[in-house]
């Protein structure tokens, strides 16, 4: 399976959730391929190969027993804007 991460300055990966419609109910992540994940989440996101039992083990201290494979954002994407400039006195 390939499981989305992100990357923080240090260099530690930790897993990507979701949730499941406008509920509470955190899911873990996972798709078949890259094409497919980049389908959902875009280009340029970080993944890695972990098993299912890898990633079940990893999701389980979080209280998430649901992974959704493959599945696809149903939200149009919403256009990236450049980040304000800061003002200056």
């Amino acid at each position: 399976m390939i499981v989305p991460v992100r990357e923080s300055r240090e260099g530690a990966l930790s897993l990507m959730t979701a949730r499941l419609d406008a509920g509470n109910e955190r899911v873990g992540l996972a798709f078949t391929g890259e094409p497919r994940l980049r389908e959902a989440l875009g280009d340029g996101l970080r993944w890695i190969r972990l098993s299912e039992p890898a990633l079940r083990a990893m999701l389980r201290p979080l209280g998430i027993t649901r992974i959704q494979v493959d599945a696809l954002l149903v939200a149009p994407r919403l256009p990236v804007a450049p980040a304000p400039a800061l003002a200056t006195r």
